[in-house]
């Protein structure tokens, strides 16, 4: 398995995982913002970072994540928006891997957290994730401004 920056020509596939990745939340993003988390995954602007899986050469997952300042730290802080691993790529550590890439690069670059959340009922995830932290007793508000 390799873990890596995104590139140009992963466009496709990401694309496609994407797709499944807002399926699966019963999301939908506008062809336009997708088409400009792209450009910005892809130039590594405003402090998003992609990285793709491959297994045997096929890009199977990936991570999208937000690098800030914080207020309680002097250096960055990562947010990990988005893990997604293709269904029948699931059961092989893919996603561990992911959070794991996450981390050696926070540790590498000088980050001071590593940060995320899901749904509650999402235990898929909540498997993975519990193997490098536990869940905390914070309550998320959301509001559109738009």
């Amino acid at each position: 398995m390799l873990i890596r920056d995104a590139v140009p020509s992963d466009e496709p596939t990401w694309r496609k995982l994407w797709l499944d990745y807002l399926a699966f939340y019963e999301a939908d993003v506008p062809e336009k913002v997708t088409a400009r988390t792209w450009e910005r995954l892809i130039r590594k602007q405003d402090g998003l970072l992609c990285r793709v899986a491959e297994s045997s050469g096929v890009t199977c997952g990936f991570s999208l994540s937000v690098l800030h300042a914080g207020t309680w730290t002097t250096t960055p802080v990562c947010y990990l928006e988005d893990l997604f691993v293709a269904p029948e790529y699931r059961g092989r550590g893919i996603g561990e891997a992911l959070v794991r890439d996450l981390v050696g690069l926070g540790k590498t670059c000088g980050w001071s957290g590593l940060y995320w959340h899901t749904q509650a009922g999402n235990q898929t995830a909540r498997s993975v994730y519990d193997r490098f932290a536990k869940a905390d007793d914070f309550v998320r508000y959301r509001l559109s401004l738009r």
